[in-house]
């Protein structure tokens, strides 16, 4: 599995357009069959902090993923909306997604 977090500041001016972007991307992407799971997390400190938290099941997968028009598209759009350059976290791992965490249950 390939897991990837990038962080975006985007810009407050452009935040409507940002909104509607990337739904419509999320939207595409979870529809791979190779994506294990992809969302946007906005920050509880800072409103025009994203993260996109995203994993698929493995490096093919993710070159996949980068070939789709809708990625071309995103890429293209988001340097008008961003205030910042992303950052980014991307680990391959032998995990194949989410496992129970054992310090919490449900009571």
């Amino acid at each position: 599995m390939i897991l990837i977090n990038i962080k975006m500041q985007i810009r407050p001016e452009k935040m409507d357009e940002w909104l509607a972007l990337a739904d419509s991307y999320a939207k595409d992407v979870n529809s791979e069959d190779g994506c294990l799971f992809f969302q946007f997390a906005r920050s509880l400190t800072s409103d025009n902090e994203f993260v996109c938290i995203e994993g698929f099941k493995d490096a093919e997968a993710g070159g996949t993923h980068v070939k789709q028009p809708y990625v071309k598209r995103f890429f293209d759009t988001a340097p008008d909306l961003v205030a910042t350059q992303p950052q980014i976290i991307y680990i391959d791992t032998p995990h194949d997604g989410f496992g129970p965490m054992g310090e919490i249950q449900p009571r």
